[in-house]
């Protein structure tokens, strides 16, 4: 049986890397093939993951690497769904094209969630697959709902171990198999490549740490704008923001990453901030990982919004990071569901909220962290994580006010759940909690009346309830 493992960054590589050398995987009794399926949105400017400074090390774990893009060119992986009447021949054209011949496979999945992953799912119909984590992602509740053909061919859920104690929502309504990967093995490929990883700098005596710079903050941008989470004059802020937190952490240079998506102009403004303030700067454009820059530069703090690096960053190198903006976020995210908010949520409750690790918390996988993650992730999907309703209404019973930001109250409101608006938009609770006691197949036609019943007429029902 052929391996077939997916990955769309260059993280994930180094993370598969980091799964082979401690063998969570299942054993391979064929060929370990890497199949790159670049989720750039901008592969012409990013140069592509296997010509990423490091790939070459990395790679040597896979008997072979192929690419996706390569042959889809010029239309991009994502954009990769076959019709349904093609699935036939795109197998065909995928095993000869791959050299695959006529071996059964096994399927290790990056995002189950979108293509082209769903398209290779559906093209190898009959491969048993697992899920490998896609950072702070796995997280967060399946965000669409996997169709029978491809859940019941679900084997687990491979993910290294971001935060400590916590188990991922990703298809746990599924109740897959969890293989935790611990991050040691990781923290040993990154530092390999570090080592074999020569970074430029652009200005003179602005090097690596220890180079007469007493103190040294690297910022790491996110290219938020470029998503549309935030317009380009709120980003700016909000990097402005960032210089401030480190000049008030007592950092006297800045070195900053820009995300691999931005254009070369980002960091002007930044720069101009830095100098305002007495501080050292240095853009540092060298396609690497975060996580390799930082074990370059060991910087004193790592400064960022929410980005994954933050947790990956503290958890191999145990290095200060402070997270800015995520009360912004946490508001702008929209709709709740947003697969971006157990990310947010994760960073602003664990570095600005203090929020213990389950690790680190008397109660472990009970504690505060935990429960936290779950009311969130049960709001975002409640039909999904049914099974979770009762421990979401018990930590909004007992530490709603104290945790509000992480919740909308409509979307309470329309759970019945404590912390939602007072019994006068309460229409939507009040349907949701007869639909508990009536049989599933009427929870569909419920939703359907409620929805064409006009709002003054719930709101006139509310008043008349409360006369």
């Amino acid at each position: 049986m052929i391996q077939l493992l997916t990955a769309s960054t260059l993280f994930q590589v180094a993370s598969l890397a980091a799964m082979v050398d401690v063998d969570a995987l299942p054993p391979a009794d064929g060929e370990r093939v890497l199949l790159l399926v670049d989720g750039s949105q901008q592969p012409e400017l990013t140069g592509g993951i296997q010509n990423a400074p490091g790939f070459t090390d990395l790679s040597r774990r896979f008997d072979r690497v192929v690419d996706l893009g390569e042959l889809l060119f010029p239309r991009r992986p994502a954009q990769f769904n076959p019709r349904e009447e093609d699935l036939y021949l795109w197998e065909r054209l995928l095993r000869r094209h791959f050299d695959l011949g006529d071996e059964p496979l096994q399927l290790f999945v990056d995002s189950v969630q979108v293509n082209p992953t769903r398209a290779m799912l559906r093209i190898f119909h009959d491969a048993p697959f697992m899920v490998h984590s896609d950072g702070l992602m796995s997280y967060g509740p399946t965000r669409n709902l996997l169709p029978p053909a491809l859940r019941q061919r679900l084997d687990g859920l491979l993910y290294v171990e971001l935060v400590p104690g916590l188990e991922p929502l990703l298809l746990r309504e599924f109740s897959p198999r969890l293989l935790p990967v611990p991050t040691e093995p990781l923290a040993d490929i990154v530092n390999d490549l570090a080592r074999s990883t020569p970074l430029s700098w652009p200005a003179p005596g602005m090097g690596p740490a220890g180079t007469g710079h007493s103190s040294t903050a690297m910022i790491l941008g996110q290219y938020l704008a470029h998503l549309g989470l935030m317009d380009d004059e709120e980003e700016s802020a909000l990097h402005r923001d960032m210089v401030h937190e480190a000049h008030r952490r007592g950092a006297t240079r800045i070195v900053f990453k820009p995300h691999p998506s931005a254009g070369p102009a980002s960091g002007r403004e930044m720069e101009r901030n830095a100098i305002e303030l007495g501080m050292g700067f240095t853009v540092l454009r060298d396609p690497v990982l975060a996580e390799v820059a930082v074990a370059i530069v060991r910087p004193d703090v790592v400064i960022s919004c929410f980005s994954t690096a933050l947790l990956s960053i503290r958890a191999l190198f145990g290095i200060d990071c402070a997270a800015v903006g995520t009360e912004t976020m946490l508001e702008r995210l929209a709709p709740y569901e947003n697969s971006n908010r157990i990310p947010v949520t994760l960073i602003d409750a664990l570095f600005r909220r203090g929020v213990p690790l389950p690790a680190d918390d008397p109660a472990g996988s009970r504690g505060l962290l935990t429960q936290l993650i779950t009311a969130v992730g049960y709001c975002m999907q409640p039909l999904r994580l049914a099974d979770d309703e009762e421990t979401a209404r018990r930590f909004l019973a007992a530490d709603y006010l104290r945790y509000a930001e992480y919740f909308k109250r409509r979307r309470l409101t329309r759970l019945a759940l404590p912390g939602g608006l007072p019994p006068r938009a309460g229409a939507w609770g009040f349907a949701l909690r007869l639909k508990r006691h009536l049989p599933a197949p009427l929870h569909r036609p419920l939703r359907r009346t409620m929805r064409r019943i006009p709002r003054r007429f719930i709101q006139g029902a509310s008043r008349v309830g409360r006369s």
